[in-house]
């Protein structure tokens, strides 16, 4: 069992009953869910040696050296951070109330550095690349606010979790259950997939191998964009469970959200798995890697991972289990390690693409892949796309004919009768879901989120969502597509119709007043529209009629076999 000392960041009684009082008194800070994450794994433990958010020169040693200014290995920057107008107001020694989005103080953070660091050269670092194709960068380049605070933390209470409750443990609790079993030595194994055959050969060898029990401890914060909805996946662990001998094997869910940092990012999680008692951890082939870039390419060789968690072994405190990909021979009935293989077997694979295609038109799924019960739980999930609701987000010009094209598309498609259609039209939305809002780059991403918000619950609902907005900036469209894709279908067509016919459409006047200097930051004019790259339908108004178009739309849905 590992000796690691236990360090949670929890107050007692009495001095929560102190900061509750000071924090009325406090800026308070709005905690995003993704911070929501950090700061439960700050108070319970599972970030130690960290006593808080990084100042300034330990972020700067993590970015740099993987290690705090210390010299503690330490590979992923835990900063907190916050819009220019909070920080506007604070300096170092200030005191801070950090707020669940539920309203309760959570922690009082007393500020020991404010800057703002250059983020881009921190994902050069980090994710070892500025890509934006890496969902880790993205995220660091344009969700996260500018400005990080650090400075120690003090815990009031740890966040409340009204799901799976009974699955999830404090690094504490965990430790008192692994010695009140007798279990001495603890293999863990991280995961944000479901856990299919292969998964499961792999975590019984490594047991074996350790002469260990098995934590499976898979990560339930953010995860990468496209994986299956937390709420799938455990219904998937807790199926697999019966799989293994009985009293071996324990499932726990780790609140952790990931960066998809590769390399760095195994290291992290060892540490964490350390801080629970572990003694053992799996790091499997491109552990914690993003999916393939869009040329096909991964961001990470295969096994960096590893190399470099077996370079910091001794230092982790934890000892680490490297695995190669596990492979079906169907000669041999069996699972092996590719190195393995005989010369000559036939190996058998199945890609998650595929997978999914026959989840989504109910075929079989072979049995030599996974188990009955998951891929039951998974068809709940995947279910075919004539039952899925989903967006259809039209982008453009001011003057394209988007607006035209959705009325006439919801017409169609509440003619069809399948689902409810509701239109997103940018005019509706701004009357009446923000109506304060200006026209700044901030306010306009503000609009496109709130759009994409309601589309999202409308999709969620197995409906029909049809947005009508110029969404001029590509960043914006993709954190849509994000949020949308997680619960069905997210259809981009691009209104091409190029500037001068829409100026010379100009119905309200705008483009005339934009050129006379009357309306500032005026989408095309003064301020830029950022064309789709990969949009699903591609229309333009001046060569076609917006029935012709809004067909065009009929004939992809129909395609794609969402109608």
């Amino acid at each position: 069992m590992s000796t690691q000392p236990h360090l949670d960041l929890l107050v007692d009684e009495l001095r929560a009953e102190e900061l509750k009082q000071e924090a009325v008194y406090l800026p308070s800070w709005d905690l995003t869910q993704r911070q929501v994450w950090d700061i439960e794994l700050l108070l319970n433990g599972a970030f130690y040696p960290l006593q808080g958010y990084l100042t300034q020169k330990d972020y700067e040693s993590v970015c740099q050296r993987m290690r705090l200014g210390n010299g503690t290995l330490w590979p992923i920057p835990i900063t907190l951070d916050v819009t220019p107008e909070f920080a506007e107001g604070l300096s170092e020694g200030d005191r801070v109330a950090l707020r669940h989005p539920e309203g309760m103080v959570l922690a009082v953070l007393t500020v020991e550095s404010l800057w703002e660091p250059d983020r881009r050269e921190e994902a050069r670092w980090v994710f070892g690349t500025d890509d934006e194709a890496h969902p880790g960068v993205f995220h660091l380049l344009h969700q996260t606010n500018p400005v990080y605070l650090g400075g120690r933390v003090e815990g009031l209470e740890l966040p409340p979790h009204h799901t799976f409750p009974h699955l999830r443990h404090t690094p504490q609790e965990l430790r008192q259950i692994f010695k009140k079993r007798g279990w001495t030595r603890v293999v863990g194994f991280q995961t944000r997939n479901p856990m299919h055959r292969a998964h499961v050969e792999l975590t019984k060898r490594a047991a074996a191998q350790a002469e260990a029990n098995l934590l499976l401890h898979p990560a339930v914060g953010r995860t990468g964009p496209g994986d299956v909805d937390y709420f799938t996946r455990v219904r998937c662990y807790q199926a697999v469970l019966k799989y293994y001998p009985e009293q071996t094997t324990m499932l726990s869910l780790l609140p952790l959200a990931m960066r998809m940092a590769g390399p760095r990012e195994a290291l992290w999680h060892a540490i964490i798995r350390r801080n629970y008692g572990c003694t053992h951890f799996i790091v499997g082939r491109d552990h914690a890697g993003p999916r393939n870039h869009e040329n096909g390419q991964p961001f990470y060789p295969p096994y960096a991972a590893q190399e470099l968690a077996l370079k910091h072994q001794e230092e982790l405190g934890i000892r680490i289990l490297p695995f190669e990909e596990m492979v079906y021979v169907e000669d041999r009935g069996q699972y092996l390690p590719r190195s393995q293989v005989p010369q000559g077997a036939r190996v058998l694979t199945l890609s998650g693409t595929e997978l999914r295609r026959r989840l989504r038109e109910g075929l079989e799924v072979p049995e030599w892949y996974s188990f009955p019960e998951v891929i039951e739980a998974l068809r709940q999930a995947y279910s075919p796309r004539s039952r899925q609701g989903f967006t259809v987000f039209f982008t453009g010009l001011s003057g394209a004919g988007k607006s035209t094209i959705a009325q006439v598309l919801m017409a169609k498609l509440l003619e069809i009768g399948t689902r409810p259609v509701t239109l997103l039209d940018g005019d509706i939305v701004r009357k009446y879901l923000s109506q304060e809002l200006g026209f700044s780059r901030k306010d306009r991403e503000m609009n496109v989120r709130r759009v994409g918000f309601v589309a999202s619950e409308i999709t969620k609902n197995r409906g029909i969502a049809i947005c009508a907005l110029i969404a001029p900036y590509r960043s914006t469209r993709r954190e849509v597509r994000e949020l949308i894709s997680q619960y069905g279908g997210f259809i981009e067509v691009y209104v091409a119709t190029p500037l001068e016919v829409c100026e010379q459409r100009d119905r309200k006047g705008l483009y005339a007043k934009a050129r006379a200097g009357l309306i500032r930051q005026f989408t095309g004019i003064d301020d830029p529209y950022e064309p789709p790259e990969r949009p699903e339908v591609v229309v333009d108004t001046s060569r076609m009629t917006a029935d012709e178009a809004a067909h065009q739309v009929l004939l992809y849905l129909e395609k794609e076999g969402y109608i």
